[in-house]
This record gives C-alpha cells, sequence and structure tokens, in this order.
C-alpha cells in the first residue's frame, strides 16, 4: 500500500469554494476522505463520490492524518483548531492541517505556533480564482509552510489547484492571497468608473470592454467581472458579496498598518464596498460596485478623513 493510498484526508467546510474543492480531494485521492460542515445540505456537493460525512469535528480529528479547512475567517479557524472540542483538543490529533481559507497573516501565524507546541504542523494555502476554477480543480493556490512541509503536502493541493505557490514560511501565503485580491477588488472600482464615464461619453459598455481588453488596460477582472457581471448588470446572491471584500480589504489594511504602509487606494476601495453593501446589494456579488458609481452615490467618510 502507497503512502497516499494510506492516508487519510479530512475536510471540514462545505461552503461555496469548499464543497468542489473536497469534492475533487475525493475523487482524485486514492485514500480515504472524510468531511464536516455545521450545515447537513452541504453534503449534497459531494454526492457521486466515496467521501464519508463526519458528525463532530472530534471523528475527524480521530481518522484523519492530515485535515484541510474552508472557513469565513479568523476566529473559525482559531475555534476549529484550537477550541476546546477542535481537532487539536483530544489526545489523537492530525498530523498536518492545512488552511485554505482567507485570514489575516497575523491569525494564520499564531494558529501555527499554537498547533505547533501540541505537535501538529500546519500551513495556510488561501485559493485564487473562481467557483468555476474550484469546480475544474484549476485554482490558484498560494502556500505559506517550511520547504520540508511544502513538498509533502504539494501533491495534495495539485488535487484542487493548477497552480500551487510556494511563497514563503507560514503567514506568506496570506501575505499573497491578501495582496492578490486587494489588487482584484480596487481593478474593479476603476473598471466600475470608468465604464461609467466611456458610457455617458458616447462608448457602448460592450465595446469599450472589447477595445480596453485588447490594449494595455487589459486585465483579469475586466475580462471576467466587467464581461460576465458589471455589463449585463447581474449580480446574483451567494456568490462573493461586499461583505467579504470588506472583510478582506480589512485584513490587508491590518497587514499595510503593520508594515509601515499608508494604503490608500485600498481605502479608497474599502469606502466603496462600504457603500455597495449599504445601499441596497448587501449579499450579492460584488462587482455591483459599479451601480455605486452610476447612480453616484455619497461614499461613507474613510476612517482616516
Amino acid at each position: 500500500m502507497s503512502a497516499a493510498s494510506a492516508t487519510t484526508i479530512g475536510f471540514v467546510g462545505l461552503g461555496v469554494m469548499g464543497a468542489p474543492m473536497c469534492r475533487n480531494i475525493a475523487l482524485k485521492h486514492p485514500g480515504d476522505v472524510i468531511a464536516f460542515d455545521m450545515n447537513a445540505s452541504a453534503f449534497a456537493g459531494l454526492e457521486g463520490t466515496k467521501a464519508t460525512r463526519a458528525q463532530t469535528l472530534a471523528e475527524i480529528a480521530q481518522r484523519a492524518d492530515i485535515v484541510f479547512l474552508s472557513l469565513p475567517g479568523d476566529k473559525q479557524v482559531e475555534q476549529v483548531c484550537l477550541g476546546a472540542e477542535g481537532l487539536a483538543s483530544g489526545s489523537r490529533r492530525p498530523a498536518i492541517i492545512i488552511d485554505l481559507s482567507t485570514t489575516t497573516v497575523a491569525g494564520a501565524r499564531n494558529v501555527a505556533e499554537r498547533l505547533a507546541s501540541k505537535g501538529v504542523a500546519f500551513a495556510d494555502a488561501p485559493v485564487a480564482r473562481t467557483r468555476e476554477a474550484a469546480q475544474r480543480g484549476e485554482l490558484s493556490i498560494m502556500v505559506g509552510a517550511d520547504e520540508a512541509l511544502f513538498a509533502r503536502i504539494a501533491p495534495l493541493l495539485s488535487y484542487m489547484g493548477s497552480d500551487v505557490t510556494h511563497c514563503g514560511a507560514v503567514g506568506c501565503g496570506q501575505v499573497v492571497k491578501l495582496v492578490n485580491n486587494a489588487l482584484l477588488f480596487e481593478n474593479t472600482v476603476a473598471i466600475a468608473e470608468m465604464m461609467v464615464v466611456g458610457a455617458r461619453g458616447g462608448v457602448r459598455p460592450e465595446v469599450l470592454i472589447e477595445a480596453v481588453s485588447k490594449g494595455s488596460g487589459d486585465s483579469f477582472a475586466l475580462r471576467n467581472h466587467a464581461r460576465k457581471a458589471m455589463l449585463p448588470r447581474q449580480f446574483p446572491d451567494k456568490a462573493f458579496s461586499p461583505e467579504y471584500v470588506l472583510k478582506d480589504i480589512s485584513c490587508v489594511l491590518e497587514l499595510a498598518e503593520q508594515v509601515g504602509v499608508s494604503a490608500h487606494a485600498t481605502q479608497l476601495a474599502q469606502r466603496y464596498y462600504t457603500a455597495t453593501a449599504t445601499n441596497g446589494w448587501s449579499g450579492r456579488y460584488f462587482p455591483a460596485v459599479i451601480e455605486v458609481v452610476d447612480r453616484a452615490i455619497e461614499l461613507p467618510s474613510g476612517a482616516k478623513d
């Protein structure tokens, strides 16, 4: 029996991104896969795979050698890992915990240090790209871990990602993910402003997007968020909402302050998405920020105004 086939993988958190990631693991990993989510309906995303359902976190800790997490943020990651009924609370613990969530850098490093004292290795491995990419197993995964741990977990991450990058020590995966997200959110705001400017200047939005996508103003956000959501003005529920954007932006601004950078562009984006969340697009897909621009909705004052 190979080492891979003898390894049992646990997965905690079967949300919008977690369910397709876990599904890919269950379809590709030769060993057992066991999953946990507090919402019973979340397991529908694993139908047709060999993944089995755990009733508790303790069951994951008892059975799994390596556990992946896909959770909303710092508080949930800390609770699942180190809480009274968390993965490291019992006598039998996973050897490795890999966090696919987006958290603060300080939070990742704190959890890693506390788990290390309990003999559990930890890597932060936040993911980028869309839910569709998660379904295809084509995510970009940014990993913070030491060299030896990265070498061990990279083949498992390749179940979910087509691009797996070792960014440095623990926490560095979160640094890169937060930078990635900030650039996306800020670019989306800039595109929203220029789509409205272009339309009022007499250029049809679809023509503007097509022309700019062939020039130096091209970007992932233009080809995806602008073309697929901002052009048709379709901002569905249960997508990446402005509230999620604001959570990530707060993490970016915390990091910027810690390293002594005044991130003014990110602060402006924060004001735009706050206006989006509080003026009718709460819970809707975040490119709805274009409506804030188009309707000339007043932005809230910045924290340092």
